[in-house]
């Protein structure tokens, strides 16, 4: 007992707590701990044990047995330290300690280090942020701060970051300041991490231009372990704003690259690994600084990629922590294709590892990388599948995850029906509440056609119950009620979805009602209540019998959990069959007495007016029920028009006028009176009415309309009407239906669908001679591509031109491939094939490599450069390499491409090194835009014209080595006009390729048809805007660049556009989503896809240029 410095009371407590069997005998033990340690404090009735307060001492001394006396002053404190920590297990379960605090603020006191800490620890965790017993400390933690003691400095700095409020910063910001010039090096470690929270408490006390300066200073200290404590807040802050430290990438990058070339202490290694902790910590700085950030990203793409390659050679733990901060880091910054290359083959690697963690890796890093580069993903397919089959729980929820990132409209059918095989089996909620989210998510952004929608939605009420958003079912109830929204040609294949509806739910009406969740409950009731005589499997009355039987069996089973709503729902819908059906069958009129007795307010209502209405005015039920009429807008009389008739005719009898009173106690409440006449009142002016006309009111507003193609059978009867006829009521003519048209792909938001009334699709231009010549304003050549390269970014070419990066050896080598020798493939079994086939339909629109080169064109068509193929063309089969051909007819030579100079060596080592600049070329940016139809020529072969007298040679733009290697991926960065000149921005088209993208003439249905087929995907958001602040301004900022719009919908804030460039040789696609923000700012989140990654990042920066 001795050796572990623990008293035999303090044992036997800790031993029993261990041992204790139930939360209420731990409880017992506690309080008999409080009384012990009440009496210590109070000194004890009898005279033993207690706890004394020695003359001119703060800290509390221990009676012994007997009242003889205490022990020395060390064993008094040690008492009193282990009372405190006793008194600590008390807080930590759960009870109330506060009566010994005063105790640990007397010890924080004391001279001995030992017991100062555990003062300050016990204040640390038991005060909270308003307890009076914080301002006690402030003058101790003062002189802690400037002592001359190194310990005490150190246990003060600690105790600054865990007890200072933002009302006390002031009184210690500059000791913690003065401490950063401290001699010793845990000091100046401790005073940056304190500095950085005093920042955190109190902004306007340690400023945020202050705190950086000091961060700059520190990061250069002698010390590595001040630079990696430096690191820590550098990333806290750069993620809250990274404008301040976008200029520290030569100086983050220089001492990454020390770090990997082993130039810091051998102390700081951890199993061979230099300094893994500090290099990961730099990575994910320099991952927030590159984001979306070509300039700062070039900075930053060797000494990343020389990180990953030396740690993936490594091999062991800490290594592979190191690969994957990389990985995430090359996924976020600005891209670069040789390291998105490295980095896939780092995650095949992980992928490929019988370790279940290094696994979970790859699946993560593989789901970090295929939102913006899909063809990584096909690659790895049936990895993704066994993955799918482990028997790992965390390993599969990550693999789901990436199933959901990677769904596309081709395998959406797929890996909807794997996410509902792992719901079912699933008994985790959390894990059920997130795929349910999921599915309905890309259900509604995905969706092949409406009648697959409806029976997914369907199947996930089954399962999911109640973990499914109820708008999901609003919104399932508005798209079969509005069908297409196509009010022309439409009627048929509407009526053919809500009959497959119908015939969906009557064969879930007979499930037993407790295994019927509300939700699905509540969707049954008002497609059968809206559709139900559209069934041609069951006759109406058939189903009202069956409704019936659910709502009675459903009070012992608690039908939907017991919600009066839901009973009220299955109610209506009896009434509204009943209303169709003619006759109210016996068992529905039994029904609705008994609930005539119900006590629910709302429901026996319901039930007497329909009861009174049935026996005395049956005719009225087809106009209080009308067939279909679930989108019809109710007018409400505001007026009470409808009783002029009963007034004027008791006036006549005498009666007398009714008279507004002068002392209205309605005008007192409301402010209506004289007296509150200049006083504020609320505002009851009514919204304006909206432009169009506003579908789904009620429960079915939520949904737009949608242009999914249907499904099903032909020949659907409409509704009958003749009893209803017979008594007046407005009955409908059945009509003949024509044969549905068939299936078609359509796109579904997460929120809406596009639009009620798709625009026809304009006559696109003849592919074949629409072609317009593009160039890259920033690679110098090459209309045909060599089939491999030779490494290097860019190329042949070393980074940095003639410089080398760590050692002699030149940096390059990077994503070379070298053509295996032919093998004979070996027998698949059984397995294998069922594998394959289940990776065929999971990755299905996911390219593995970029489409093949065209065809040599013929003698009289011009050399074009089509890196992603004819927009519309589907990929034909790869062909050789195309030799350069030499055309018959004369073709306008192009501009001469002056020979790229080797760029300056990069010096990362020093922190004033000039900072490398692209050359951007001047475009017009008021050229004539080429519409869709309008024939484009070829160029006319304008003579040789005179050479004009050489003006005197501009000063020599910098050179881009990055833009001279091909490396940014056909990117082009179009000069922008001047923020000084008016209206600059107005007339700024975007410009691809040195020519004006064209406006794509196409409605929704085609938008969402080629919005899975477009491979690049390049999301922006813009956390707040006020110049682009509404819809409308978004739309007409598309319509400024070139692009042509789509569709505008206001009740969600989203809007659609499109483009082509080179003469539609690319296609680009914009949605954008305006989230409004309080002071007239909006977030404004965009993505643009393309069938040219050029196109798709150039279009990108441009508009976040132009929204920012």
């Amino acid at each position: 007992m001795s050796g572990m410095h623990l008293s035999k009371e303090f044992f036997e407590l800790i031993k029993a707590i261990g041992e204790s069997k139930s939360k209420q005998e731990e409880d017992r033990i506690i309080a008999s701990e409080i009384l012990t340690l009440k009496k210590k404090l109070d000194g004890g009735s009898s005279g033993g044990g207690g706890m004394m307060m020695s003359p001119g001492s703060p800290i509390p001394s221990m009676g012994t047995p007997g009242g003889k006396g205490g022990n020395n002053a060390l064993s008094s404190k040690k008492k009193a330290r282990e009372f405190l920590v006793r008194l600590l297990y008390v807080e930590m379960l759960g009870h109330d300690g506060s009566f010994g605090f005063i105790k640990a603020v007397e010890l924080a006191a004391a001279q001995s280090i030992m017991h100062k800490k555990t003062g300050y620890l016990i204040c640390s965790c038991c005060l909270s942020p308003d307890h009076e017993f914080r301002f006690m400390l402030v003058n101790q933690m003062q002189r802690d701060l400037i002592s001359s003691n190194l310990l005490e400095c150190q246990g003060a700095l600690v105790a600054v970051t865990n007890l200072i409020t933002s009302d006390l910063v002031t009184t210690v910001s500059t000791q913690v300041i003065g401490l950063l010039d401290h001699t010793s090096e845990i000091v100046r470690k401790k005073a940056i991490i304190a500095l950085h929270r005093l920042h955190q408490l109190s902004p306007d006390a340690v400023t945020m231009d202050e705190l950086v300066d000091k961060l700059r200073k520190m990061l250069c200290d002698r010390d590595p372990s001040v630079m990696g404590s430096t690191l820590n807040a550098i990333e806290a802050m750069a993620r809250v704003d990274v404008r301040p430290f976008k200029d520290l990438v030569p100086s983050l990058v220089s001492v990454l690259k020390q770090i990997c070339e082993r130039r810091l202490p051998s102390e700081y290694d951890y199993h061979r690994i230099p300094a893994p902790w500090m290099q990961m910590k730099i990575v994910r700085i320099l991952s927030v600084i590159g984001k979306n950030d070509s300039q700062s990203s070039e900075g930053m793409y060797e000494v990343v990629a020389d990180c990953l390659r030396k740690a993936d050679e490594a091999g062991i733990n800490a290594s592979n922590a190191i690969v994957y901060e990389c990985i995430r880091c090359i996924t976020t910054i600005y891209p670069n294709p040789v390291l998105l290359d490295a980095a896939g083959a780092s995650i095949s690697r992980f992928l490929s590892s019988r370790n279940q963690n290094l696994k979970y890796l790859g699946v993560t890093g593989l789901a970090s990388i295929v939102e913006r580069h899909p063809k990584y993903a096909a690659d790895h397919q049936l990895a993704v599948i066994e993955c799918l089959e482990d028997k790992d729980e965390t390993l599969l929820r990550k693999t789901l995850d990436l199933l959901y990132r990677m769904t596309n409209p081709v395998n959406v059918e797929f890996i909807t029906d794997r996410l509902l095989h792992f719901l079912r089996g699933s008994t985790d909620p959390y894990m059920k509440k997130d795929l349910t989210g999921k599915i309905c998510t890309i259900a509604e952004r995905y969706a092949p056609n409406n009648a697959w929608y409806v029976r997914t939605i369907t199947e996930l009420f089954k399962i999911g119950g109640d973990m499914v958003d109820p708008a999901v079912a609003t919104n399932l109830m508005s798209l079969i009620a509005e069908g297409t929204g196509n009010e022309d040609d439409d009627e048929e294949a509407d009526m053919v979805l809500r009959k497959q509806a119908v015939e969906l739910y009557v064969s879930i009406l007979g499930n037993p009602p407790n295994r019927m969740p509300r939700v699905l409950v509540e969707t049954l009731a008002w497609v059968l209540g809206e559709y139900g005589y559209l069934s041609s499997t069951m006759t109406l009355d058939y189903i009202i019998d069956s409704m019936c039987t659910l709502l009675q069996s459903g009070n012992t089973a608690k039908l939907g959990g017991g919600a009066a709503t839901t009973r009220r729902l299955v109610l209506s819908a009896i009434m509204k069959m009943v209303a169709q059906y003619g006759s109210c069958p016996a068992a529905a009129a039994k029904c609705i007495d008994e609930y005539t007795k119900s006590q629910d307010p709302d429901t026996q209502r319901r039930c007497l007016e329909f009861m009174a209405m049935l026996t005395t005015a049956p005719y009225l039920l087809g106009e209080v029920f009308p067939i279909d009429a679930s989108l019809e807008d109710v007018e409400v009389d505001v007026g009470l028009s409808f009783m002029n008739g009963l007034v004027a005719e008791a006036v006549s009898n005498g009666a007398r006028p009714y008279q507004k009173p002068d002392d209205d106690d309605d005008d007192d409440v409301y402010g209506g009176g004289a007296a509150a006449a200049g006083a504020s009142a609320f505002k009851m002016t009514p919204y304006e009415k909206p432009s169009e006309k506003t579908y789904g009111q009620g429960q079915m507003h939520g949904l737009g309309s949608t242009s999914m193609g249907p499904t099903g059978a032909a020949n659907v009867a409409l509704p009958p009407g003749g009893a209803m006829n017979a008594h007046g009521g407005g009955g409908v003519t059945p009509m003949p239906v024509a044969p549905p048209a068939s299936d078609g792909l359509t796109l579904r938001s997460t929120a809406n669908v596009w639009g009620k009334k798709p625009a026809a699709p304009a006559p696109m231009a003849p592919a074949t001679n629409s072609f317009a010549a593009t160039t890259n304003s920033f690679a110098n050549s090459n209309t045909i591509n060599s089939p491999t390269s030779s490494g290097g970014y860019g190329g042949s070419s070393s980074y940095g031109g003639s410089s080398s990066y760590g050692g002699s050896s030149s940096y390059g080598g990077y994503g070379a491939s070298q053509p295996a020798p032919a093998s004979a493939a070996p027998q698949k079994t059984a397995e294998q094939i069922q594998k394959e086939r289940m990776a065929a339909a999971l990755f299905g629109g996911i390219s593995a490599t970029q489409p093949p080169a065209p065809p040599p064109p013929s003698a009289s068509t011009p050399v074009i450069a089509t890196p992603q193929g004819q927009w519309g063309a589907k990929p034909t089969a790869a062909a050789p390499p195309p030799t350069p051909i030499t055309p018959a007819a004369p073709i306008p030579a192009p501009a001469p491409v002056v020979a790229a100079a080797p760029a300056p060596e990069v010096d990362l080592l020093g922190f004033d090194a000039p900072a490398t600049t692209t050359t951007a070329s001047s475009v017009d940016m008021l050229a004539p835009t080429l519409m869709m139809d309008e024939p484009v020529a070829p160029a006319p072969v304008a003579p040789p014209a005179p050479e004009p007298a050489a003006p005197p040679p501009p000063p020599a733009a910098p050179i881009d080595p990055f833009a001279d290697a091909g490396l940014l991926d056909g990117v082009t960065q179009t000069s922008l006009p001047s923020f000084s000149a008016p209206n600059a921005f107005d007339s700024a088209k975007f410009e691809f390729g040195g020519s004006p993208i064209t406006p794509l003439a196409i409605n929704t249905p085609q938008f969402g048809e080629h919005w899975g087929s477009c491979p690049s995907t390049h999301p922006l958001s813009i956390a707040s805007s006020s110049s682009v602040n509404t819809l409308s301004k978004f739309m007409a900022l598309c319509e400024k660049a070139g692009l042509h719009k789509v569709e505008e919908i206001m009740a969600t804030n989203e809007g659609i556009a499109a483009c082509m460039a080179g003469g539609g040789s690319a296609v680009a696609l914009v949605h954008g989503k305006i989230s409004p923000l309080p002071g007239g700012t909006s977030r404004v989140d965009v993505t643009v896809k393309s069938t040219d990654p050029g196109l798709s990042q150039g279009l990108s920066l441009y508009l976040q240029n132009m929204i920012r």
